[in-house]
């Protein structure tokens, strides 16, 4: 069976002077415009899609054996490189965004604090870094402002502390319940410290809690996942995210695997795994609305990755972010040390950027539409990709009556295999 399709994790989507026009600009090998500087055609429509912030914090105590986003231990930056000045430099990246964007009105909507683990930051950085943002750019009335934080990185007084600086959403790693299949991943919380920040978090007035886990750890049982998965029900948070485990190369879990000390995840097993998150999550009130997210309801969707898959605008600060305006989207260095040199310079930390064609358009809003409860328009379609759809609907993978309707919506057995189906949808 092909493998279960899995969204990207919060921390993994991320990423000046006015308006670019016209006239030409310093580029470098990579295609990074040194000003930050973006085409009149990115800047011209802001404002008529959301506007998110995303914010990247690179540093962890310690780095789990899966993980390979743009993390680092505070022995791997060595010295000058402090989480002290972290949010003073990121200061800087705010005023050149601010600048590129010129006079344009981008009141954010949402702001979502990832990494890393943004809690290892003083809470009176993480405030500090929200009245920065609403500074330069304001922070809409109702915005959804979100933090990521990993269990054993906060108590009560921090979570006290980030709810009333303005956060109303926090996004605990739980990943499982499962002493063992948490050491496999590396994790440094004990099962029962989630019922705990749960608690704290609703007592300091967090109208949303989400929980992520991961599914598909060497070890883990059909009776560890359902364990897991009673567990998050029990503690009833409005949101969960469900991820299976992918092995990333040069992981110290790929390491593992390829010297035959753990067993490499299952495409099956993945799947049955997915059809349990399925049965519980949906018995207890949580429907889908994304492959790998489920909610309690409209309001309880995570809006500021709802701007990623609909296409919306969000600037990405920090080491590594990855933003998109307007169809133009960049990415930061990844190194801290590179990212404060640059900004200490007056430069755009980017690294590189890439300007989305029609064609690159439509490939995405096809990719990540089809991922949605809410289905994909099929005037999105080509001819032989809606020649596809009728097959897929006769296939079970596209509910037939929703394609009657002109959505393309998938099936259970549709989600599972959604990388296919996409490939289908998207004929050469």
């Amino acid at each position: 069976m092909p493998r279960i399709s899995t969204a990207a994790s919060n921390s993994g989507l991320s990423g000046e002077a006015g308006p670019g026009g016209p006239g030409p600009r310093a580029v470098d090998g990579n295609s990074r415009v040194r000003d930050g500087a973006l085409p009149a055609r990115a800047t011209s429509s802001l404002g008529t899609r959301p506007f998110g912030v995303y914010v990247h914090v690179p540093y962890c105590a310690t780095r789990c054996g899966y993980c390979d986003f743009n993390t680092y231990t505070a022995t791997e930056l060595g010295p000058g490189v402090a989480i002290g000045t972290f949010v003073e430099t990121l200061a800087a990246e705010f005023r050149l965004a601010r600048a590129v964007l010129g006079t344009a009105d981008v009141a954010v909507s949402t702001v979502f604090v990832g990494g890393g683990t943004p809690t290892l930051l003083p809470a009176e950085d993480l405030e500090l870094l929200l009245r920065m943002i609403d500074t330069e750019f304001g922070i809409a009335a109702g915005a959804e402002v979100t933090t990521e934080a990993n269990p054993e990185s906060v108590d009560a007084g921090v979570l006290e502390r980030l709810a009333s600086a303005g956060y109303t959403r926090v996004s605990f790693g739980m990943q499982s319940a499962r002493p063992h299949v948490l050491a496999a991943l590396d994790r440094q919380h004990t099962p029962g410290r989630v019922p705990d920040v749960v608690g704290w978090a609703r007592k300091a007035g967090f109208a949303h809690v989400n929980l992520d886990l991961i599914y598909g750890t060497p070890g883990e049982s059909d009776r560890d996942w359902q364990m897991s998965l009673d567990a998050v029900v029990e503690l009833a948070p409005d949101h969960v995210s469900a991820y299976a485990l992918t092995v990333e190369d040069g992981t110290r879990l790929a390491r593992r695997i390829r010297r035959g000390e753990l067993l490499p995840p299952d495409d099956d097993l993945m799947a049955d795994r997915y059809r349990q998150a399925e049965e519980t999550l949906t018995a207890a009130g949580l429907n889908w609305y994304e492959i790998s997210n489920w909610a309690r309801g409209p309001e309880s969707h995570s809006r500021h990755n709802l701007g990623y898959w609909r296409g919306a605008d969000w600037w990405g600060f920090g080491p590594g972010a990855h933003s998109h305006v307007g169809g133009v989207r960049w990415w930061n260095v990844r190194h801290p040390a590179s990212y404060s040199t640059l900004l200490a310079e007056g430069v755009s930390p980017a690294a590189a950027r890439e300007e989305l064609d029609d064609a690159a358009m439509h490939m995405e809003r096809v990719m990540l539409g089809v991922r949605l409860a809410e289905g994909l328009a099929v005037e999105e379609l080509t001819a032989a990709g809606w020649s596809q759809a009728g097959r897929l609907a006769a296939d079970g993978l596209v509910d037939p009556s929703a394609l009657a309707a002109g959505r393309v919506l998938l099936t259970l057995q549709g989600r599972l295999l959604a990388d296919s189906v996409i490939r289908d949808l998207l004929p050469d």
